[in-house]
Order: structure tokens, then C-alpha cells, then sequence
């Protein structure tokens, strides 16, 4: 496939990625507020209709009065509106995403050889079974304990499920495509419990309201029960998505762990906010020790992380020739920097090209070590250490 036409693929659709999935976390992130802030209704006459909470709120320019059933209303109103697309449109265009970044380039993306060594047919169907296999994971576990164990509990296990795919991931896979199958999955698991949970739910309480039967409020039970497990999704899910961009933290040893402490930080900080909704309304103070837990993970992490000051291997050491760095890069990078294919729009198949682009180079495969993609061509530090070095003492950059 022409590489400009899926550059703009690529763009369309990680553009609708971002905004659908913006509504969705929008909408998931206002009712667990309105959930959290509700209280007692005012009015004898609301309260005798059903009405278990209310919020007054003010917002455009105008109030708001928004009322919850806690089982369902009195009568069903002509116009109802559901909450749905937000989800699928989120999960379909990452979908596609994912297929156009990293199945359909399995070789590229998915696999690193120093990791594991297999085919990209082989990686391809693994990654789409980590999808499936969490959310079957996931749900099991709802369905078996999720009505008869504390919530902690169940937290507890499906934490233990979160930690032993990142590592199964980490294990198998290139560390930036494991970082985001690791968030693909749980975004799976997200909206597979709006499809298969939440709505349908719904859909049967409207139904036994207009067959005039008694609501089973055990329809409205589990669905909250998901819709909570969502909202602690939603941080862990975005710091997976986001973090596979930056090779310091998947390129880390133990980098399954790295990425373990980042999402149980985004889960305690989502805690904080969600007590937070509720301590007001019981006049209660703030809960900020949990977000104060989950900033503390990210300092250890980042003082963990700290790299430590290179070795300064030019001193006393000739300067690599350009003839050596050329044939380093022209093993190396040229298969996808070269006048044909000049992967980005740059090309390192010429002297001039090279140094054109050397603080590139540098930064790519030296500093950030993001090329080649995944090592596909298996740079070794040494060629590495000649590249810094030729950047250094050749081109005269500040160290």
C-alpha cells in the first residue's frame, strides 16, 4: 500500500480516534460525577414519583435540574436518549487504527527479534486474541464473583488479570506495540461491557416498563457495576496509549512493570476524584491522599527511569569516518531512508543526505533508540556508540 496514502489513513483516522473517544470518556466522566453528587430529592411530590437523586447545576448560561430513577420512572417518556456511539465509534475507528498501524505491518510493528522471534501472520493473530482473551478474562470474573465478593476483591483479581497480560505482552511483543495492545485491550474490555452489559440492560428495563411488567432492578445493578469499572479503566487505558510514544519508559528494563505502576497510578488519581463527588455531597473533606499515592508512583517512577550520564566515549577516541557511519546506516536504515521509499521524507542514502539529517540520526538511534523501528535491522550498541560518536566530535554538537 502507498505509504503517502496511509500516512493520510493514518491521520483521518487517529483524528476521529481522538474525538470520539473524547465524547466518550466526556460522557462516562459526567455521569459518574452525577451519580457521585446526587442528593436526596427536595420535593415530597418528586420522591413519591420515584426520584432517588438530584443535582442542581448551572452551565451555558442556563440551570440544569437533572433526576435520576434509581430503578426506572413512572412512565416511559416519548423521547429517550441513549448512550452508545460514543463507545463503538471509539472501539471501530481504534480498531482501524490498529489494523492499518500494526496488523497489516506486523513485521514492522508487532515484532522485535530480540524480544521473541516469530512470524507476523502468527503475531498478528496472537495480538487479536489478547483482545479478545481479556475481555473473556475480565467478564468471567464479573459474572462469577462480581455479585457475591466485595468490590475490592473483584478489583484485586481483575488488577491480577491487568498485570499478567502487560506481562504477557512485554514477553511476546515489540515494547512500543505491547504498550498499546496492553490499552487496546482494556478499551475492548470497555466497550464490550457497554455492548454486551450496559445497553442490553437498558434496553430490558424498557422493555418490561412497556409490557407493563415490574422492573428487575438487577438489570440497573450490573450495569453500574460496569459503568464504574469503566471510569477506572479510562486513565490506565490513555497513559498505555500514550506512553508507547516514548521510548524511555517501553525500552526500560522490566518495562511490563514500568507500565503496571503507570496505570495503577492513573487508577488511584480516577479514585480520588470519584470520592471526591461524594465526600462533598456528605460535606466531607477532599480524598486527595489517593491521587497523592498515585503522584508518588510517578516521581519514583521517574527517579527510577533517570538515565544516567553516558559514558563519554569519544574522549581520546578518533572520530568514526564518514565512510564508517555510512556503512553502518547504509546497513541499517537506508532499506527505508533511500531515494525510492525515504520513509518520513528523509533520506540517508548519500554522504550529503546523512549530514543533512545527522541530528536525526542521532536523536532516533542514539538518544531515543526508536530506530530502526523495533531493531528490525538489529543495530547493535557498538554501531550505536560510532554513531554518537561521529555526531559528537564530527559535527560538533554540544554534549
Amino acid at each position: 500500500m502507498d505509504s503517502y496514502f496511509l500516512d493520510w489513513l493514518n491521520l483521518l483516522l487517529r483524528w476521529a480516534h481522538v474525538i470520539t473517544a473524547i465524547a466518550w470518556i466526556g460522557s462516562s466522566f459526567y455521569f459518574v460525577f452525577l451519580d457521585s453528587s446526587l442528593t436526596p430529592a427536595a420535593d415530597a411530590k418528586d420522591r413519591e414519583r420515584g426520584v432517588s437523586g438530584e443535582l442542581w447545576a448551572v452551565h451555558g448560561g442556563g440551570f440544569y435540574h437533572p433526576q435520576k430513577y434509581l430503578v426506572a420512572p413512572p412512565a416511559l417518556p416519548s423521547r429517550l436518549h441513549w448512550f452508545y456511539w460514543e463507545s463503538y465509534s471509539t472501539w471501530l475507528t481504534g480498531f482501524a487504527l490498529f489494523t492499518v498501524l500494526y496488523l497489516v505491518q506486523a513485521g514492522t510493528y508487532l515484532i522485535d527479534k530480540s524480544v521473541f522471534d516469530w512470524s507476523p501472520l502468527a503475531a498478528g493473530a496472537t495480538a487479536l486474541g489478547f483482545l479478545a482473551a481479556f475481555w473473556l478474562v475480565y467478564d468471567l470474573a464479573c459474572r462469577v464473583w462480581g455479585q457475591r465478593e466485595p468490590a475490592m476483591a473483584l478489583g484485586g483479581m481483575v488488577a491480577t488479570a491487568v498485570i499478567l497480560f502487560t506481562w504477557a505482552a512485554c514477553t511476546l511483543f515489540a515494547g512500543r506495540a505491547a504498550f498499546l495492545l496492553v490499552g487496546a485491550m482494556m478499551a475492548t474490555a470497555m466497550s464490550a461491557n457497554v455492548l454486551f452489559w450496559i445497553i442490553p440492560g437498558q434496553r430490558a428495563v424498557v422493555r418490561q416498563m412497556k409490557a407493563g411488567l415490574p422492573v428487575d432492578p438487577v438489570h440497573g445493578q450490573r450495569a453500574k457495576q460496569r459503568s464504574v469499572h469503566n471510569t477506572y479503566f479510562t486513565l490506565p487505558v490513555l497513559v498505555a496509549m500514550l506512553s508507547n510514544h516514548y521510548s524511555f519508559l517501553y525500552a526500560a528494563p522490566r518495562h511490563w512493570l514500568v507500565l503496571v505502576l503507570l496505570m495503577a497510578a492513573g487508577a488511584l488519581i480516577r479514585h480520588s476524584f470519584v470520592a471526591r463527588h461524594r465526600a462533598h455531597v456528605l460535606g466531607q473533606r477532599t480524598p486527595w491522599h489517593w491521587a497523592a499515592m498515585g503522584v508518588a508512583l510517578l516521581v519514583a517512577l521517574g527517579v527510577w527511569l533517570k538515565p544516567s550520564a553516558p559514558e563519554d566515549t569519544a574522549a581520546g577516541a578518533p572520530a568514526p569516518t564518514l565512510a564508517q557511519v555510512q556503512a553502518i546506516v547504509a546497513q541499517r536504515c537506508v532499506a527505508c531512508h533511500n531515494a525510492q521509499l525515504a520513509s518520513k521524507g528523509v533520506r540517508l542514502d548519500t554522504p550529503q543526505a546523512l549530514q543533512e539529517h545527522a541530528l536525526q540520526v542521532h536523536q532516533q538511534a542514539v538518544v531515543l533508540k526508536l530506530m530502526p523501528m523495533n531493531n528490525a535491522t538489529q543495530m547493535t550498541e557498538a554501531e550505536r556508540s560510532v554513531l554518537r560518536r561521529w555526531f559528537l566530535l564530527e559535527m560538533g554538537s554540544p554534549r
